[in-house]
């Protein structure tokens, strides 16, 4: 019956999050500024966005956990897009993890942290 989710997450200002994300592989396939929504995809995966102007990054708390077949190839790429390590934004190579998965984690500019993940 259920089919997928979608993350839902703030953003301060929508030009520069589809930039942060088209920059790490996702494309905008929808804008709405005078309901204050954006959506963004990557192959199968939609990530919305609601407008939050007065959002503080630093005391963020959204985000969500994207599943994958193909960790290590979204970390080689990302790895070539000049992330900072630390701070936000920023990017963490795939590693395992003891919870028996193989993990990355981005945060982007508004705070909002995605893993992404496979099975070991």
């Amino acid at each position: 019956m259920l089919k997928s989710t979608c993350a839902i997450l703030p953003s301060r200002d929508f030009d520069r999050t589809a930039a942060f994300y088209r920059q790490i592989g996702f494309e905008e396939t929808g804008r709405w500024t005078g309901q204050g929504y954006l959506i963004l995809r990557m192959d199968d995966v939609e990530v919305h966005f609601f407008e939050h102007k007065d959002h503080d990054a630093k005391a963020c708390d959204h985000g969500a956990y994207i599943r994958t077949t193909d960790v290590d190839a979204l970390s080689a790429h990302l790895s070539t897009q000049n992330i900072a390590a630390k701070g936000i934004p920023s990017f963490h190579p795939a590693e395992d993890k003891t919870w028996g998965m193989r993990e990355l984690a981005i945060i982007d500019p508004d705070g909002n942290l995605l893993r992404v993940g496979q099975f070991l």
